[in-house]
């Protein structure tokens, strides 16, 4: 069973939908028996790929808001992080592209490091204000989930895995889907933006009884002697 994430890494409700699709994976007991595939969207595929101004100005000129009106703005969806831990830092966030984020996640999905890659990123522009937007920032960041820089660094300046990315988002656009987080659980049911926790579970739980999957046992008590098929520890 598998559920699809698409996703943007400048989105605020993406990171908190991502969370909250842990929790209710782990709270439910199918953390290890479902797979989770993130999928790429672009928000605003204009943004200028040197663009590395702050979030707030972006949001002000964007939305024709004051200082105060824009702060304010952050400051709800901030509270709404807090509820999943993740503590976003508006005032040194970065206006990116994430076209090229997208790409290198492709590429680390081939490595068997999307997740880890995919966390990283996110958690480098919403925490800690990096530019993700820049080769140089996320060559670091591929380099401190175990992958290559110089791999990173060829698959950025070839433009290699675009047509990838370009795929996700025309099955998106198949979809209907206007806006992300997006998440589709076994093929079967849809879930738009960072709902309740519950939301999340309720899916889960009914997507996997129609799929006829178990959850792993809950071992209790430490490893006790056992037999095998032809010994037995004595």
């Amino acid at each position: 069973m598998k559920i699809e994430v698409w996703s943007d890494y400048v989105c605020p409700f993406c990171y908190i939908g991502k969370r909250q699709l842990e929790l209710a994976l782990q709270q439910t007991g199918y953390k290890e028996a479902i797979e989770v595939e993130f999928k790429s969207y672009l928000l605003d595929p204009t943004t200028p790929e040197d663009a590395t101004g702050p979030v707030i100005d972006s949001l002000k000129q964007k939305y024709n808001m004051s200082l105060e009106e824009a702060k304010g703005m952050t400051a709800n969806v901030a509270s709404r992080a807090k509820e999943v831990g993740l503590d976003y830092n508006f005032d040194d966030m970065k206006t990116a592209n994430t076209v090229k984020a997208h790409r290198l996640a492709k590429w680390a999905e081939t490595k068997g490091k999307e997740k880890e890659f995919t966390e990283r990123v996110l958690k480098a522009y919403f925490l800690e204000g990096q530019a993700i937007g820049q080769s140089n920032v996320l060559q670091t960041l591929a380099e401190e989930v175990g992958l290559s820089s110089e791999g990173a660094k060829e698959v950025l300046e070839n433009n290699q895995y675009m047509e990838n990315v370009q795929q996700d988002i025309s099955i998106a656009q198949q979809l209907g889907v206007r806006g992300v987080p997006f998440f589709v659980i076994d093929n079967k049911y849809g879930i738009s933006g960072a709902q309740p926790q519950q939301v999340f579970e309720q899916a889960i739980e009914k997507a996997a009884q129609e799929a006829g999957l178990r959850k792993p046992l809950k071992m209790q008590g430490d490893s006790g002697v056992v037999c095998t098929d032809d010994s037995c520890e004595i």
